[in-house]
């Protein structure tokens, strides 16, 4: 399977193809065929299929029951490119690139879709902005592949755009499966969690008696959903709030604190993934997200709808494998400290992620007395750029052990003050400065808040205008995005292995650091086994040959909560 071939679909549905050689130029006349199915099912010897969208062509694909092993998503990698030109932002798609090319006016893309909740995308929708000729086609891949040649490391920012088009057909194919949710389950916790549901679509009974707490604590009517609110009543209590977070809450001493906390978190489950959530987005036993993978800057994916990446523990107890099935749960063991040993190629860093165990321990006993606290501190904050206080006396150890691995993160840091682009392992690049030309012209949003992160660190505003912030950004930019483009090729190499193998096991679930299969009871050995052998090949193909490894804490399990 060597063969590469174009395929684009007409306005009536059928099928343009033509067979490609190395350079993206055709070997032979464009072919016009009634049907892009039959077309693809037609030539299994066709290793690569190259398209505008893979969200415009597989799903239908999909539905016929045809999967591809490998494609080249076009504007895909006009994004990629556009960003390690320095043009993030730019429009991106097909028509637009070949705009470029030929100088002309350059069409806006057009606004992105609406996600239907709890369905499929829809086949073959009409872009709007997006026309262009199956000849425009082929010049836009045949020129980016040349633009590949003038990137910093060309073989690396080939593997990028691979590994993000293999993305987008894990992202369908996710999508096509879908998560298996039992709504009576789910049903059953909102019930126990909220209460009973009043008639015309108020507050259920829990929430009602907890705001009835907090009024009382203030000794007057207070909205709890409307922070505002909140924060005037503190303030007529004596007590001076910024916002209503959860951490500057925990610092208070006062009545109302406890019941707001409460409040807080069941009313987020009741908008986020309450009733009207469960009806909207579960369809025949499955929860069907559209993934965007590279959604983030970071090349971290987002969702388009549906809060798939934020389903609390609580309501994880109605995701249900099928009946002679379980979920392999999967997630990589401290992945950015170990992708930055490999990235930073740090001697003592690699030889501390060489192995299985524990990381932070194995770091402590290196570097920190044994005190795995100082030491995961220590290197989060490296990673993260948490250098003031305690923060900066662990660094200065971890800078004196591990001098690499803490100048590679600090150069970058020293690159975003000073409003230049940082890079990837693999050459997804960041965004412009905030201020500069480049960030206005292309519309990239300007974000001042650095907010606590999930895990300890902090995520500044990406374009940020302080330069500290943007330094910030850029330190970590290089240790999470080149995560994301291991984890691009983990799934990459996981689909592959579970074709070959001929499993059953369906990639159903994907979240930056956590995978889960959906497969029978019997093929679960196999899929662990998998996913381990995907971690190894994904980092040696990433990062080359390094003693650094890629464990994972697995769990075979019938109920996603049971695996955490």
């Amino acid at each position: 399977m060597t063969e590469r071939w174009a395929l684009a679909i007409t306005e009536t549905g059928g099928a343009l193809l033509a067979p490609l050689d190395a350079s993206g130029l055709p070997t032979a006349p464009v072919r016009s065929e009634p049907d892009p199915v039959a077309a693809v099912r037609s030539r299994p010897q066709v290793a690569r299929w190259v398209w505008r969208s893979t969200a415009e062509i597989y799903p239908r694909l999909l539905a016929a029951g045809v999967a591809v092993d490998r494609c080249y998503d076009i504007e895909a990698a006009e994004s990629l490119l556009l960003a390690h030109e320095g043009r993030l932002g730019e429009p991106r798609s097909a028509a637009a690139a070949h705009a470029r090319r030929h100088n002309a006016p350059v069409p806006p893309d057009p606004p992105p879709r609406a996600a239907e909740p709890g369905s499929q995308p829809s086949l073959f929708e009409p872009r709007p902005g997006t026309d262009l000729p199956f000849t425009g086609l082929l010049q836009v891949y045949a020129d980016q592949l040349r633009r590949h040649e003038s990137a910093a490391h060309p073989g690396r920012m080939r593997l990028l755009t691979a590994s993000e088009s293999a993305g987008m057909l894990v992202a369908t194919e996710m999508n096509r499966a879908g998560l298996p949710w039992r709504a009576d389950v789910h049903r059953e916790v909102l019930q126990e969690l909220l209460g009973e549901r009043y008639a015309g679509g108020g507050e259920p009974r829990r929430l009602a008696e907890l705001a009835d707490e907090i009024s009382a604590a203030f000794g007057r009517r207070v909205r709890p959903d409307l922070p505002a609110d909140v924060v005037k009543a503190f303030a007529r209590a004596g007590i001076k709030l910024k916002s209503t977070r959860r951490w500057e809450l925990e610092g208070l001493v006062h009545p109302a604190v406890e019941p707001l906390i409460q409040y807080k978190k069941l009313y987020r489950i009741w908008t986020a993934h309450g009733w009207g959530w469960l009806q909207d987005w579960v369809r025949d036993g499955r929860f069907r997200p559209e993934y965007q993978p590279g959604g983030a800057v970071s090349g971290r994916w987002t969702t388009n709808g549906g809060g798939a990446l934020q389903i609390p523990k609580v309501i994880r107890r109605a995701v249900v494998a099928d009946e002679g099935w379980c979920l392999v749960v999967a997630d990589a063991d401290q992945m950015e400290p170990r992708v930055l040993a490999a990235i930073s190629r740090d001697p003592g860093l690699m030889e501390v992620a060489g192995h299985d165990g524990d990381l932070y321990t194995a770091l402590s006993d290196r570097a920190f007395h044994g005190d795995r606290e100082h030491a995961k501190l220590a290197l989060l904050g490296a990673i993260y750029g948490q250098t003031s206080g305690d923060g900066l006396k662990n660094l200065a150890a971890l800078r004196r052990r591990f001098p690499l691995a803490v100048a590679y993160v600090d150069d970058a840091a020293k690159a975003g003050e000073e409003g230049r682009l940082v890079r990837t392992w693999l050459g997804r690049t960041s965004p412009p400065a905030a201020g500069s030309g480049e960030a206005d012209e292309a519309g990239i949003p300007q974000e001042d808040d650095t907010q606590p992160s999930t895990d300890g660190g902090f995520t500044p505003g990406y374009a940020s205008s302080d330069a500290r912030a943007r330094g910030r950004f850029t330190r970590n930019f290089v240790v999470q995005g080149s995560a994301a483009d291991w984890a691009l090729l983990l799934l990459a190499a996981l689909r592959r292995s579970i074709g070959a193998a001929g499993l059953r096991a369906e990639l159903v679930f994907f979240q930056h650091d956590e995978v889960i299969v959906h497969c029978p009871q019997e093929e679960a050995e196999a899929v662990v086994a998998a996913i381990r052998a995907a971690g190894s090949t994904a980092g040696r193909t990433a990062f080359g040959e390094t003693p650094v490894r890629f464990p994972f804490t697995t769990a075979v399990v019938r109920r996603y909560s049971d695996a955490k």
